[in-house]
């Protein structure tokens, strides 16, 4: 799993950051998840923080508190890699089927 961590983490954009901008409090965080913008491992890095319930910093766009909640609201979810790749995944799909007339956005499969 290590490894997987570092495939994804060398494409991340906050990779030549300082790490001290990604962990901080207050109105900061918002500059910080502004480095998230257009990332193209989002999705991978807020799904590691939240598997591993990773307490602090910005993950994936997410501050703590945004991530704990996520957790509360789904506590079933055992793997959010997979939660998150599958939504991915659908929501790509979507974007590349036009909708027919009266055909609701949100797909069941």
């Amino acid at each position: 799993m290590v490894g997987d961590h570092e495939e994804w983490a060398a494409r991340a954009a906050c990779r030549t950051a300082d790490p001290d901008e990604l962990f901080v409090e207050g109105a900061a965080q918002n500059a910080a998840k502004a480095v998230c913008n257009g990332c193209p491992v989002r999705t991978e890095c807020l799904a590691f923080a939240l598997d591993r319930r990773i307490e602090y910093g910005i993950w994936g766009g997410a501050t703590e508190r945004e991530r704990r909640a996520l957790l509360r609201r789904r506590p079933t979810v055992t793997s959010w890699r997979l939660l998150l790749e599958t939504a991915r995944a659908e929501h790509g799909r979507q974007d590349a089927e036009p909708l027919e007339p009266g055909e609701s956005s949100l797909r069941t499969g």
